[in-house]
């Protein structure tokens, strides 16, 4: 299937004129309710870390919201992490659409925005991955959402990166002079599509969240790895669910309308079904 790219710049003026863009200090400062294509930046800007100083929309990583209609909303919430080589986003097939969907299931959907190389480093990202899922936990009960179920999905090198925020989460400082830096950075499963695959050395898997694995055959790299992956996940005790398509290669996205991979987002439906993390709304 093809695959959409829209810039970062693009998706922060499409929100902008939706929605309003906060400041993790106006996170702190206030009760805000949140509304669709919301842009909520990760930091202040001249205090991201790793940072150079400068805050366009590729300096300053952030968060915009998909949220389902008030009805339908089941207290679930998901970080979308779009693949892209880290050089771009392929914001659409494996952002928007990726979150619309969260939202047929009531679950609110964050896509987010993250430095890319060659500007950034793999340590930035990683920061900012871990820094999104902080903000959704620590805002979760404002927002009516529940801590214990914040997912990550992540695309190719958004995938890599979702396991690299697992391998570098820790629990919150409760003396943190920030209040998202009370919470932990740990999301409660993960999505990884067509990612990194195997574990690397010294890589703990035993405490891993509950994880799905989806890839296509031909896609090698991945697909190979992710079966390493998921044995491995197994025998540590960690909870894992693995789909490997015979036919097609790397970045199918949300497959819809696809022959060959219309059915994975339903299997990540129902994967997420019998792990708890997506329960009917309250009446």
């Amino acid at each position: 299937m093809p695959r959409t790219s829209i810039s970062a710049s693009a998706l922060a003026a499409v929100a902008m004129v939706s929605g309003l863009c906060l400041t993790t200090s106006d996170a702190s400062a206030r009760t805000e309710s949140l509304t669709p294509y919301q842009n909520i930046k990760l930091w202040e800007d001249g205090k991201v870390p790793l940072g150079n100083g400068a805050t366009g929309p590729l300096d300053s990583p952030f968060l915009t919201t998909f949220v389902p209609p008030a009805g339908k909303r089941n207290g679930g919430s998901v970080i979308v992490a779009p693949g892209g080589a880290n050089i771009m986003l392929m914001y659409g097939a494996e952002g928007l659409e990726i979150a619309e969907r969260y939202n047929e299931w009531g679950v609110t959907a964050f896509v987010l925005t993250y430095r890319l190389s060659p500007k950034y480093s793999e340590a930035a990202r990683v920061l900012d991955g871990s820094r999104a899922i902080q903000i959704v936990r620590a805002r979760a009960r404002e927002w009516g959402l529940d801590p214990a179920r914040i997912g990550y999905i992540g695309f190719s090198a958004g995938s890599s990166m979702g396991r690299s925020v697992v391998a570098a989460a820790r629990a919150g400082d409760v003396n943190a002079v920030d209040p998202i830096d009370r919470v932990s950075s740990k999301p409660d499963y993960l999505a990884l599509v067509y990612g990194a695959g195997r574990a690397t050395p010294g890589e703990s898997l035993k405490d891993f969240p509950p994880t799905f694995l989806v890839s296509a055959a031909g896609d090698q790299g991945p697909s190979l790895g992710n079966a390493q992956l998921f044995m491995d996940l197994t025998k540590a005790g960690a909870v894992a669910e693995i789909h490997v398509y015979q036919k097609g290669r790397h970045g199918f996205g949300s497959g819809f309308g696809s022959p060959e991979f219309a059915e994975w987002m339903p299997a990540l439906k129902h994967f997420l079904e019998l792990g708890g993390f997506l329960r009917e709304p309250k009446s």
